[in-house]
């Protein structure tokens, strides 16, 4: 399968954006390209990588976000694999509202699994894309910043800006904290 690569510039460094043509399959860090690589092995088996000017527009809605548009990415198509609880995790990530966050034990609640916020941490772990699937916006049940795969200064860079792009961010985390 070919898949199609574009690398862009952000404030947080160079992000890697894969798609199909239709859709994202993956969104990483430079330097994160061998977990990156063995997501989409999982997901696709032998593929390849071509480099790819943004045809879909994919990679501007996602310079977009970080130029302050929060918007942006919300309707971007997603292909995912996954388990059916991975899945629905992933899903529920993306109903999380930017310049907010979630406990995993909330976002489990939410799903219907108040004792599966351990499962919801591990789904939230092999997430194959990142920033448009908010994953950075998890956090620990007392509020702390916890686990992301692109480092925690990414994950708390990424919170303070949405913060920075919403009205009253802040106020709105207690109520998702659950």
């Amino acid at each position: 399968m070919e898949l199609l690569l574009e690398t862009i510039e952000t404030e947080i460094g160079k992000v890697i954006v894969v798609s199909d043509g239709k859709s994202i399959c993956a969104v990483d860090y430079e330097g994160y390209e061998p977990r990156m690589r063995s997501l989409l092995r999982a997901r696709f088996g032998d593929f390849s990588l071509e480099p790819h000017v943004d045809s879909s527009g994919f990679s501007q809605r996602l310079r977009s976000y970080f130029m302050g548009d929060l918007h942006a990415i919300e309707e971007i198509p997603v292909n995912l694999a996954g388990t059916t609880f991975q899945r629905r995790v992933w899903m529920m990530l993306r109903r999380i509202p930017a310049g907010t966050t979630m406990s995993y034990g909330a976002l489990a609640a939410k799903l219907g699994a108040p004792s599966a916020a351990r499962a919801v941490g591990f789904a939230n772990s092999l997430n194959p894309i990142a920033i448009i699937i908010p994953c950075h916006r998890l956090v620990g049940a007392n509020g702390k910043l916890t686990g992301y795969a692109g480092g925690l200064s990414r994950k708390a860079w990424l919170l303070a800006h949405e913060r920075n792009h919403t009205c009253g961010g802040i106020e709105k985390d207690a109520a998702h904290r659950g």
